[in-house]
């Protein structure tokens, strides 16, 4: 028996990274998913990867249109929408201090991160009601509960603005038995980051020594707290700010 069995989710993001590993496990845990990524082929590779049911879908998070008819669409499909990952977002490298960073790049940020999980959760939510209750589960960031000096100025403001948005759902709906959660992760191991860090040595290093495990999370590691979130295990949980940062967030001086 799988922790999610029966329940329909949505993901966002599903064409790689965490969303790719959130379509993979959910599916083995009984989920029916729709994969949805603003790259349907990317999309199409992480359904093939799964040993579920999950049906691929183009969206673009961003768009008013195409979130709604992807909601639409996941409950024509499998009969109803029991979870929403809202995962997607984005973090281009044009994205730097308040002094550098230009508004095109300010607004494509947010147009992703803040608008998209805004309509997954307007255009969701109701087909959550009609079930009767769910899960949404808003993909923020540790950037969202601390500061940096090595500033993403636009993607920290998105991430702070899904952790409070996560808040304000979560009591609006709770006594309809839907719960919202805000997962935020610490630094992930991801292809831009390894990329990063692995031209950058002391990029890397600079930021190392603030975390006290000495080392980025696995994909895995970050996804499981989202299953955590999205299976009746979390029944009592709604409004938090579920890190997954391996005690960033809580460090001062950390190990030698």
């Amino acid at each position: 028996m799988g922790r999610l069995d029966g329940k329909v989710c949505v993901i966002t993001g599903a064409g790689g990274g965490m969303g790719r590993e959130g379509a993979v496990l959910f599916t083995a845990e009984g989920a029916r998913v729709c994969a949805a990524d603003v790259d349907l082929a990317a999309a199409e590779e992480t359904v093939a990867l799964c040993s579920g049911d999950a049906f691929a879908h183009e969206v673009d998070v961003a768009d008013e249109g195409q979130v709604s008819g992807m909601m639409r669409a996941a409950a024509e499909h499998f009969g109803g929408i029991d979870v929403l990952y809202n995962n997607a977002g984005i973090s281009p490298a044009d994205d730097a201090s308040v002094l550098d960073t230009s508004m095109e790049a300010w607004q494509r940020v947010q147009d992703v991160n803040t608008k998209g999980v805004f309509l997954c959760c307007k255009h969701g939510i109701p087909y959550l009601r009609e079930r009767g209750g769910g899960s949404v589960i808003n993909v923020a960031s540790f950037v969202a509960i601390v500061g940096a000096a090595t500033s993403q100025i636009s993607y920290t403001a998105s991430k702070g603005a899904v952790l409070s948005m996560s808040r304000e759902l979560a009591v609006q709906f709770a006594r309809e038995g839907i719960r919202v959660n805000a997962l935020c992760p610490g630094p992930v191991e991801t292809p831009l980051l390894l990329n990063i860090f692995g031209s950058d040595p002391a990029a890397l290093e600079r930021r190392r020594r603030h975390w006290p495990t000495g080392r980025l999370a696995k994909p895995g590691e970050v996804v499981n707290g989202a299953l955590f979130l999205a299976s009746d295990e979390s029944s009592y949980v709604t409004g938090s700010t579920f890190l997954v940062d391996g005690g960033l967030t809580a460090a001062y001086v950390t190990p030698e």
